[in-house]
């Protein structure tokens, strides 16, 4: 069973994602770490950040999986790596380069295919499993959104900045050529602007706990 989130930075996504899984005995897949992989693989390699086929060469290069929940590139252990300002500043453009998303979906698509999973990211709902079972959409102000990233983050920019930094990644995420941040017709939409995680939690398990039953129910 595939239990498929989207939505912007700084939404939840991730903790939510989490906790659920925990709850419900799923596998937890962060798809955007995969993209920061890669960043941070290229920053290792002292490659030019800018430079587009190189990105594709590092992208095409790698091994990205998932051992013991735990996200490795190659065989480096990864998962406490990723969230840099760095990373941060690049990550939305590298993501959307077409052959790089090609290579992490297949990876994504690779971790699916042996497990329950819930995985939440950008294009998850629309482009790497369309045909999930269960999809959700998170969003919230992006004033909550910089307020969350700053009071979880270790980084050296402002409230304001990260704002900034935010709708500079939005603008990306939603208009990029293949994978665009976008609401699929058949996700359940959630503002998680002032609800607690908890509250946002209960929402979508008693989805799953539903679409079990009426599953068992059929068979």
């Amino acid at each position: 069973m595939i239990v498929a989130i989207d939505g912007p930075a700084g939404v939840g996504k991730s903790t939510i994602a989490q906790k659920i899984a925990q709850e419900c005995g799923f596998f937890y897949v962060n798809s955007g770490n995969f993209y920061r992989a890669i960043t941070y693989k290229h920053i290792q390699n002292d490659r030019d950040l800018f430079d587009e086929q190189a990105l594709i060469e590092t992208a095409q290069a790698s091994v990205l999986s998932i051992r013991d929940s735990k996200l490795y590139i190659d065989d480096e252990l990864v998962e406490d790596k990723l969230h840099t300002d760095l990373i941060d500043s690049h990550v939305a453009r590298i993501s959307a380069i077409i052959p790089v998303r090609v290579c992490v979906n297949k990876a994504l698509q690779e971790v699916a295919s042996y497990t329950d999973i819930i995985i939440e990211g950008r294009d998850i709902t629309t482009v790497v499993f369309p045909h999930a079972e269960l999809k959700f959409y998170f969003d919230a102000s992006i004033e909550i959104r910089a307020q969350r990233r700053y009071k979880q983050q270790d980084t050296s920019l402002s409230v304001t900045e990260i704002e900034q930094e935010i709708e500079k990644r939005d603008r990306i995420d939603t208009g990029k050529e293949f994978g665009a941040l976008r609401v699929s017709d058949d996700a359940d939409y959630i503002d998680t602007s002032y609800l607690t995680i908890d509250a946002v939690c209960e929402k979508v398990v008693k989805k799953i706990i539903n679409f079990r039953k009426k599953t068992d129910q059929e068979s």
